[in-house]
């Protein structure tokens, strides 16, 4: 029986089992299963298959957004028209077959934009290059999923989209769950757990062995911080989930009756939009700047005013917005030299106000970064190891020069 029917039969015996606490083992054992088939099947498939074409765009900007979704739903239009970026949109599906990027400048921020293939049910085992799209989607700090408005209601599919990403890895929407796992060399399981679990079934400590057993987990320690779930156990097992933001975009709502809208966009996490009548594509650059964290601030000098005209873009994405990635933006070596940092804005309780690496911006704050004087830095613990690493640096410059004069007079 090949990886493909195992998971078929594992699929029929999960529908087919009650749901209720005396049969949450047993279903946490199914799922450890299934997750442990569908990582394998993955694996098969990537040393198996070749390299996808046209999918190998380098990351740039500050942020990167994935257009996701079925075939002629509008991701190539909604490309166009908010990047100067021509992606061929016609009426017929499969227009667009490789990755197309396109840049958006909001907000003095520069934002990739990437039209992706449509993807087809099943996506999730290559069906359609599926497995190349997701796997861009992973890399994103944003994906948008592109909705037909008009054929929702038939077609379901938002549904059958969240669920092959969920299949991949891929978790919308949501956060790491707060689980404390450690494999141990001996020892067995311990567990534990702060708070109460409820959807564990009526034996917790059961229901995580059975499940730590499938992954031949016999020596570990694991730690429960908040109220999770079988599904989440399996996640922090596996160790290889994307937590990413999500948000869903319904097209062509000029096609719609209004009353038809409206359920729509009261809907979480959701924009209505039309591409073709320009409607709410402000609105939708607005969700999607807020949604990937991004902020400006402004860097200043003593005595000089703040550059208004070039921002430092931090993102809550990549690496926070907190004084120490603005600061590690402008130059690494100044986190070593780091005494602290004046702020203005609406972050600080007074304007300027004197903090740490740890303080969290917020948008067109002004901060000023003020270095150690000599003496402090003499009495830093790695001192004498950076004087010793920076003439070392000046004197193989020099022999470097040196060797490159003797060339040019040998040669003259």
């Amino acid at each position: 029986m090949g990886i493909v029917d195992k998971i078929k039969d594992l699929e029929t015996e999960y529908a087919r089992t009650q749901k209720n606490k005396a049969t949450e083992g047993h279903l946490g054992i199914i799922k450890a299963k299934l997750s442990k088939l569908r990582a394998s099947l993955l694996d098969e498939q990537s040393s198996s298959g070749g390299g996808g074409e046209g999918f190998d765009v380098k990351k740039s900007g500050d942020g990167r957004v994935a257009l996701i979704g079925f075939p002629s739903v509008g991701k190539s239009s909604l490309l166009s028209t908010l990047t100067t970026t021509e992606s061929v949109a016609a009426g017929y599906e499969f227009t667009t077959l490789t990755c197309i990027p396109g840049n958006i400048i909001y907000n003095d921020t520069k934002i990739q934009l990437l039209d992706l293939p449509g993807i087809i049910e099943g996506a999730a085992h290559g069906k359609g290059r599926g497995k190349e799209v997701i796997a861009v989607a992973r890399t994103a700090d944003l994906v948008l999923i592109v909705l037909d408005a008009g054929k929702e209601g038939v077609n379901d599919h938002k549904r059958i989209l969240e669920r092959e990403l969920e299949t991949v890895g891929l978790r919308l929407n949501k956060r790491p769950p707060n689980i404390y796992l450690v494999k141990k060399a001996t020892g067995g399981v311990k567990f534990n757990a702060t708070v109460p679990l409820t959807k564990l079934g009526d034996d917790p400590a059961k229901t995580v062995n059975s499940i730590l057993h499938e992954y031949r987990l016999h020596n570990c320690e694991v730690l429960f911080r908040e109220d999770c779930g079988t599904d989440e156990l399996i996640d922090v097992i596996s160790g290889n989930r994307t937590y990413v933001r999500c948000l869903y975009v319904y097209n062509k709502i000029d096609m719609i009756p209004l009353e038809d809208v409206e359920p729509l966009a009261r809907e979480p996490d959701t924009i209505v939009i039309s591409v073709r009548q320009e409607l709410n594509l402000e609105y939708l650059l607005a969700r999607m700047w807020n949604a990937m964290g991004l902020i400006r601030v402004f860097c200043k000098r003593r005595g000089c005013p703040p550059d208004l005209d070039e921002p430092v873009v931090l993102s809550s994405q990549r690496h926070g917005t907190t004084i120490e990635a603005a600061t590690g933006r402008i130059s690494k070596e100044l986190l070593v030299i780091f005494n602290y940092a004046d702020v203005w804005g609406t972050s600080t309780k007074h304007s300027p106000q004197r903090v740490g690496l740890s303080h969290v911006l917020q948008d067109e704050d002004v901060f000023q970064i003020v270095g150690k004087t000599n003496n402090q830095q003499k009495m830093d613990k790695g001192y004498s190891q950076r004087v010793q690493a920076y003439n070392k640096m000046i004197a193989d410059k020099r022999k470097v020069r040196t060797k490159e004069g003797k060339k040019k007079r040998s040669t003259g």
